[in-house]
């Protein structure tokens, strides 16, 4: 078991505050999704837990360990691996040689996406958006991170490709967080926890069953399943 969370954080981007006083935790092995529109905050808690931007108040806590003061490097070899929405791959190297930078053997990639095979030599640059998130995560595969942040996992993905990739995040024996801007199809009906910010505030805590029929309730619509 494994456990991060931010502890009344607050984060400011110049004379902004982006997070208000964000309390919320991630368990794992399991699947954590930040929820709300653009501007929410979502980013900014993958950001904030992954130690790439500063709190000015609050805290970030470990497996009962604050970590606040712990460098964004240090975290990662500790076993916490971001993927962010943009420039998660090294864009002048190929496919080959970004896997290779993750792990000498890549077979764990190319099973989790084998659409990535016919595309090893070519430059992960000129690879479709689809394309550099299968890559991007296959490269977070190969990390076996404790902890996974992944900002819009599917992004770009086909709703085949899609659902393949919440499948094989809701598998990891780790502690995954990823954020979206609605909750993904694939996840209604599966055990997963939901924070949804809104204005860099947290407004919902709870199992995301229980998130659809509140959401289902707000819209006058029926949860299927």
């Amino acid at each position: 078991m494994t456990t991060i969370a931010l502890r009344h954080a607050r984060v400011r981007y110049g004379p902004l505050e982006a997070l208000h006083g964000v309390t919320l935790a991630a368990p794992g092995p399991g699947l954590t999704v930040l929820l709300g529109r653009n501007g929410a905050g979502r980013t900014t808690v993958l950001r904030a837990l992954a130690g790439t931007v500063p709190l000015s108040g609050g805290t970030v806590v470990w497996d009962g360990t604050d970590i606040t003061r712990v460098p964004a490097h240090e975290r990662a070899r500790r076993g916490l691996c971001l993927v962010p929405e943009r420039r998660a791959v090294f864009g002048s190297l190929t496919v080959r040689e970004n896997l290779e930078l993750a792990a000498p053997s890549y077979d764990i990639a190319l099973d989790a996406y084998p659409a990535l095979a016919p595309l090893l030599a070519r430059h992960a640059g000129t690879l479709s958006g689809g394309e550099q998130r299968m890559l991007a995560l296959s490269r977070a595969l190969l990390a076996r991170a404790r902890v996974l942040l992944v900002d819009e996992p599917a992004q770009g993905m086909s709703p085949t490709v899609a659902a393949r990739t919440y499948g094989l995040l809701s598998e990891l024996d780790a502690c995954v967080v990823v954020a979206e801007q609605r909750l993904p199809p694939v996840l209604r009906g599966r055990t997963a926890i939901v924070h949804e910010l809104r204005r860099g505030a947290v407004v919902f805590s709870g199992e995301a069953g229980e998130w659809e029929r509140r959401a289902a309730h707000r819209t006058g619509s029926i949860p299927s399943g």
